[in-house]
């Protein structure tokens, strides 16, 4: 089973018996992207309050999204959750999915914040990995920021990218097109668009030999069961503490970082699905 599958599935069973929350609002950044990270990202709402992030740069997502009608974004209002999540499995184009994987992200935090869970702070921007002087670390995708936080340790870097035009030597790491180059690496850092994009079983067939795997971003929201029973180590997201505070940020292409805190959780601290 995919991982998309398994989530949708442990969601549906952590809904089982109770009603299913309803979408309220999509959230989305000004379509002109200003190119600070924060316009990267927009958000599911539910009627319980919860909010869910997705990453909206994939395929001309953001675009897609914003050029739609009102009367299409109106739409959402009142859908089920849980049926608006599947499209993060079936949907037809990359705006549909990430739809659905906001929707995912939204439902996750309704059913943490129903349990009263409140996740742990990370401890750093890189999922609390140690880099050693010396060590292979393996990144999926190249996100200068994080390239500094290991590089910066005395680790040697590869990073996993699907733009060919990055390929080659960069003065901090080196830049591949191959999964394989994953398998000499102790640690493996990614973002969650590997959720979104699909690629995640791929990558982490190649991540054997690591013994840490973190999957950080604004986007890892989702509940960890199966991402932990699939090796990954570390899930760290942002938890937004104040929604309205949120809300009006990302519509007026400000900064939301100060209504909400990074987190992690790691196979110690996660208590578990049921």
């Amino acid at each position: 089973m995919g991982i998309a599958d398994h989530i949708l599935q442990q969601l549906a069973s952590a809904l089982a018996g109770a009603p299913v929350p309803r979408v309220r609002a999509l959230h989305l950044p000004p379509a002109l992207w200003t190119g600070h990270k924060d316009g990267e990202f927009g958000a599911i709402e539910l009627d319980s309050g919860a909010l869910g992030l997705s990453y909206l740069m994939l395929g001309g997502t953001l675009a897609a999204l914003a050029g739609q009608p009102a009367s299409a974004m109106a739409a959402l209002a009142g859908q089920d959750a849980l049926a608006l999540a599947r499209r993060w499995a079936d949907g037809d184009t990359p705006a549909d999915r990430a739809l659905g994987f906001a929707a995912v992200n939204a439902l996750s935090r309704h059913l943490q914040d129903a349990a009263g869970l409140a996740p742990p702070d990370a401890p750093d921007s890189i999922g609390g990995l140690a880099p050693q002087p010396g060590e292979h670390i393996g990144m999926v995708g190249f996100f200068p920021p994080l390239v500094k936080q290991v590089t910066a340790r005395g680790a040697r870097l590869t990073v996993l990218e699907l733009r060919a035009e990055l390929a080659g030597s960069h003065p901090d790491c080196t830049v591949t097109l191959d999964p394989a180059a994953l398998r000499s690496c102790s640690q493996v850092l990614m973002t969650s668009t590997v959720l979104l994009n699909h690629t995640l079983d791929t990558v982490l067939a190649h991540c054997s030999g690591a013994s840490a795997i973190a999957m950080i971003g604004p986007g890892a929201g989702l509940l960890p069961d199966a991402l932990l029973a699939r090796g990954v180590t570390a899930v760290g997201g942002s938890w937004i503490v104040d929604g309205a505070a949120f809300k009006t940020a990302l519509a007026q292409g400000r900064s939301w970082g100060a209504s909400a805190r990074k987190f992690v959780w790691t196979r110690a601290s996660w208590p578990g699905l049921p």
